[in-house]
């Protein structure tokens, strides 16, 4: 008399886990050749085509270029900042000594003459 046992959801998802880890666990190599074969049969990595080691060269020469033209605009964008920068310098260094000399020849401007050179408060004399 067979009895029929129905399986819950936790035991179905077990199972389930148990089954996947099996097939991450066995490659399907393993599965699918005998030692012999496998031992007999070269890996498709260890015998490069023909033509594949200049492919490998001519691609490793173009990141080398791709590497220094990546220098050379780093470089270019550091001396345009740097550039930049001092230009800003020189443009404030120059507005700082205009207001300085402005500044000194109104004080010399008031020190002398008739006192009342920019004074608001009282009349200039006719």
């Amino acid at each position: 008399m067979m009895s029929e046992k129905l399986i819950s959801r936790r035991g179905a998802f077990s199972l389930l886990g148990l089954a996947v880890a099996a097939g991450f666990a066995v490659p399907t190599t393993m599965l699918t050749t005998s030692d012999a074969e496998a031992q007999a049969q070269p890996s498709p990595a260890a015998q490069p085509m023909p033509g594949m080691q200049h492919d490998m060269q001519h691609g490793m020469q173009q990141g080398q270029e791709q590497q220094t033209g990546g220098k050379k605009r780093r470089q270019a964008r550091h001396t345009g900042r740097t550039k930049r920068r001092e230009a800003r310098h020189n443009a404030r260094t120059g507005r700082r000594e205009a207001r300085h000399t402005g500044r000194t020849m109104r004080r010399e401007a008031r020190g002398k003459g008739d006192k009342l050179y920019m004074k608001g408060n009282t009349t200039k004399q006719q």
